[in-house]
């Protein structure tokens, strides 16, 4: 049986077609349509169509932003706008004329680094993706954790400050809006005056702002994984997206967030991820 991964991210779109011996048969990256719902449905469509020509068995499984509601079947939680309150799932199995598995991006970036990459050798893990936006899935002994409500892992939602900077879900303060990749530009906008991005800014170290843009980020990283700590108590994290790439999260970032843990034993290691930015698509592939 071939498996089939798809990983719907913010700006590309990535497939991967596996063997029964889980190595690469082909792989292939295509820019996301922006704020398109249909089109999304066509690239998908068109991926799989590519990668599975005279393939008889497979699995198809896809990574995408936000979740399924339990209740009603439609996407949520998802910071790609326009799938919110569709029937994803439904769509795009009457499209490919298959069953498919699909699951948060999080969460197959956390069953990938637990199979192929840094987390194997842990029980309980906690993937974090720090990108366009911030989320995270757990894994359990090797299974993904949902929680009752299939929002489990959403620190990206845990409230920071009240009264604090809107969220596109409608609430105030919350983890996403102080450290996802948009809410670090907007902030040394706000600092510096200067438009640039993540690339640009962590360069510009002669700048009199960067010290204080850089010890809120710290501070607001710290509280942020310091609450899930708390919580969960994860045997370790695990960094993904865009933003894992920065060295002073595993010096500087995690010692911010060791002098916030409830605890007296303070060593849950913090580490960078082994697949980079194609642990969703493995990820997906292994649903």
């Amino acid at each position: 049986m071939y498996r089939l991964g798809i990983d719907l991210g913010g700006t590309k779109t990535e497939a991967i077609l596996l063997d029964e011996n889980l190595q690469i048969v082909q792989r292939k990256r295509v820019p996301t349509p922006q704020n398109d719902y249909q089109q999304i449905i066509d690239t998908i469509n068109s991926l799989a169509t590519d990668l599975l020509e005279s393939i008889e068995e497979y699995s198809i499984g896809i990574c995408t932003p936000g979740a399924i509601s339990k209740k009603t079947g439609l996407i949520k939680n998802s910071n790609t706008q326009c799938l919110i309150g569709k029937p994803f799932i439904e769509d795009l199995e009457n499209r490919l004329d298959t069953k498919i598995s699909m699951e948060n991006d999080a969460n197959c970036f956390a069953v990938a680094e637990t199979t192929f990459g840094a987390t194997r050798e842990f029980g309980v893990v906690f993937g974090v993706i720090m990108g366009t936006g911030v989320g995270g899935g757990i894994v359990i002994n090797g299974k993904i954790h949902h929680g009752r409500t299939n929002i489990a892992g959403e620190w990206g939602h845990h409230t920071l400050y009240q009264n604090g900077n809107n969220c596109y879900c409608g609430k105030k303060g919350c983890v996403e809006t102080y450290i996802s990749g948009p809410a670090l530009e907007k902030r040394w906008q706000e600092l510096t005056g200067k438009s640039q991005n993540m690339h640009e800014i962590l360069k510009d170290t002669a700048n009199l702002k960067t010290k204080q843009w850089k010890d809120e980020f710290l501070n607001n990283f710290g509280f942020g994984l310091a609450n899930v700590i708390d919580i969960l108590d994860p045997d370790v994290i695990v960094l993904g997206g865009g933003l894992s790439n920065i060295d002073f999260l595993y010096t500087e970032g995690k010692d911010s967030v060791y002098h916030k843990v409830f605890s007296d034993i303070i060593d849950t290691p913090i580490l960078r991820n082994k697949l980079g930015d194609s642990a969703g698509v493995f990820g997906a592939a292994l649903l």
